[in-house]
C-alpha cells in the first residue's frame, strides 16, 4: 500500500507552526557520527532538521512524499530535496554517514525503512530517530487543559500510529548495533494564538475538522485564553532520541 499522505492540507501552517530542535540535540549526533560527507533526512517535512544538519555535512539528501510540504522548505545550496517514500529511495548502497527522521517513523513502515537504512549508509554509519512528547506549560490549569484536548476532545481522532508516540517508540524494533537513547527539551515562548496555531497543525485537529465540519478548538479556545492571558509563556517539548550504528 503506498504511504498516506497526511499533511499537505496544511503544509503552511505546519511550516509556521511546528517546532525546530535544541543545538545539544545536534551536538549529540555530530559526537556519534565518524563522517561529515553525507546525511540523509527522512520525512523531512519542511525541513526544519535538514537545514541544522546541513551546517555540518557536505551534502544532505532531504525526503518527503508531499510536495507541498517540500515546497515549504528553505533552500540551502547543500541540500537536495526529492520525493521519495522512506521505504525505497533511489539512492546508492553505502551513501550516508547519518540517516535522521524526526517525528515521522511512527508513520512509516518501519522494517521497510530499517531496511533501506542499512542498504543506503555507509559502514559505521550512525541512525537517528527521534520524536516528541505532549507539549507543557508548567502551569496546572493550562496543562491539564492541554490533557483534556489531547486525550478526551481530539483523542478518538488521533491515528492509531500515533500511540508511538506516546510510548516513544518502544513498541518498534530497533536493529542497530550500539544503541543508545537520550532525551532532550525544546523551550520557546509563545503567546496563546501562536500555540493555538500549533494545535492546528495536530493530524487529530485536522480529521476532527474534516469529520466534525468544524475546528475543535473551539472547545478550549475562550478557557486557554483566559489561562494564558497576552503575556508570552515558555512552552516545553519532552524529546526522546534512540541513535545505533550501522554495522554491515
Amino acid at each position: 500500500m503506498p504511504p498516506i499522505d497526511r499533511f499537505s492540507k496544511h503544509a503552511e501552517q505546519y511550516a509556521q507552526f511546528r517546532i525546530t530542535y535544541p543545538a545539544a540535540l545536534y551536538d549529540y549526533l555530530l559526537s556519534r557520527t565518524l563522517g561529515r560527507d553525507a546525511a540523509w533526512d527522512s520525512g523531512t517535512g519542511n525541513g526544519q532538521v535538514a537545514v541544522d544538519v546541513a551546517a555540518h555535512f557536505s551534502r544532505v539528501e532531504a525526503t518527503d512524499i508531499s510536495q507541498k510540504q517540500l515546497a515549504q522548505a528553505s533552500h540551502v545550496p547543500n541540500i537536495r530535496y526529492s520525493i521519495s517514500p522512506a521505504e525505497h529511495t533511489p539512492f546508492a548502497d553505502s551513501t550516508f554517514d547519518l540517516i535522521t527522521t524526526a517525528q515521522a517513523l511512527h508513520w512509516f513502515d518501519a522494517a521497510a525503512f530499517h531496511r533501506e537504512g542499512r542498504r543506503v549508509a555507509k559502514r559505521g554509519g550512525v541512525i537517528a530517530e527521534w520524536g516528541y512528547g505532549l507539549v507543557r506549560v508548567n502551569q496546572q490549569p493550562i496543562d491539564a487543559l492541554i490533557r483534556h484536548f489531547y486525550s478526551d476532545i481530539v483523542g478518538p481522532f488521533w491515528d492509531e500510529n500515533r500511540r508511538h508516540i506516546d510510548d516513544e517508540f518502544a513498541r518498534i524494533p530497533f536493529p542497530f548495533a550500539a544503541v543508545e537513547h537520550r532525551r532532550f527539551e525544546e523551550r520557546q515562548n509563545w503567546d496563546a494564538e501562536r500555540f493555538m496555531g500549533y494545535l492546528n497543525t495536530w493530524s487529530s485537529v485536522q480529521r476532527y475538522q474534516q469529520t466534525v465540519r468544524e475546528g475543535p478548538l473551539r472547545h478550549i479556545e475562550q478557557p486557554l485564553k483566559e489561562l494564558w492571558g497576552a503575556r508570552q509563556r515558555e512552552v516545553c517539548f519532552p524529546i526522546f532520541l534512540r541513535t545505533g550504528r550501522i554495522d554491515k
